[in-house]
């Protein structure tokens, strides 16, 4: 499969307004075109002016489109580490972002970001659609920098209608204390943060409990996540979307037939 461009979605403004057309003073008024020509250069700066704010905006920010009422469907923000070290865990990932949709095929709308380059490079819009999905994560490659767990967490608290960020990641290099806010924030607005936490490298180990500090402030877990284990993965995260739209109550009625609804439901008891 060959690498596609990056998906960078930012939110749409509208266009910027047009410079007013100039109209030259009447007849006998003075003026002349030297009037006329310091009235098309006031126009061209007030145009500049208003429109800077918004194309700062797109270079700088990488956020979902901004919502108009309320969704009609549940949604989910899957979010990813895609620093340079994380390559292999982000193609088990990348091959399975697809189940988060197809668990539950028009009850859930799902938004894929991602940091790398010590940057949120990317936050799509949410779609129902598994092909988009994973066409988008397709595009995406790994490269090196710090984490940025904490602006995905902001942004998704800002979204209606989130009911759960899972975010697939190893080390936590930010601010802890921020995070807790943050993560207070996400519960009263119900929405839970569920890890899968990558420990193949030994020192993300010692990040484990600050991942367990913010899921359990936001009522969501902790979860072993392991690269070489792609079936694993998708039972986890078709459990997580079941887990998003219906809760404990219908992760429970579906835990028969769900393979991952088990493992799921076990690290929600070890919350409290």
């Amino acid at each position: 499969m060959t690498d596609k461009p990056n998906f960078i979605l930012v939110p749409d403004d509208a266009p910027p307004p047009q410079p007013p057309v100039p109209v030259p003073p009447p007849r006998g008024q003075g003026g002349g075109l030297l009037a006329t020509l310091r009235t098309m250069a006031s126009g061209v700066i007030a145009a500049a002016t208003s429109a800077a704010p918004a194309v700062l905006a797109q270079l700088t920010h990488a956020e979902p489109p901004a919502d108009t009422g309320a969704p009609p469907r549940p949604r989910l923000v899957f979010a990813v580490d895609a620093t340079a070290s994380r390559e292999p865990a982000w193609a088990a990932a990348r091959r399975v972002t697809d189940a988060l949709v197809k668990a539950l095929p028009g009850e859930l709308d799902v938004a894929l970001a991602v940091h790398g380059g010590g940057r949120v490079h990317t936050f799509t819009s949410f779609t129902g659609n598994a092909n988009t999905l994973r066409d988008r994560a397709a595009g995406i490659t790994c490269v090196s920098g710090l984490t940025r767990l904490l602006p995905i967490l902001s942004a998704s608290v800002k979204a209606p209608g989130v009911r759960v960020v899972v975010y697939v990641g190893d080390v936590f290099e930010e601010s802890l204390a921020q995070g807790r806010q943050i993560a207070d924030s996400m519960a009263a607005r119900g929405t839970k943060l569920i890890v899968l936490h990558d420990t193949a490298d030994p020192a993300a180990r010692r990040d484990a409990e600050m991942f367990w500090d913010l899921a359990r402030r936001t009522g969501g877990c902790v979860l072993p996540f392991d690269a070489t284990a792609s079936d694993r993965l998708r039972d986890l995260l078709s459990a997580v979307a079941v887990y998003a739209v219906g809760g404990e109550k219908l992760l429970r009625e579906r835990r028969e037939a769900l393979p991952g609804a088990v493992a799921l439901l076990e690290h929600l008891g070890k919350r409290g």
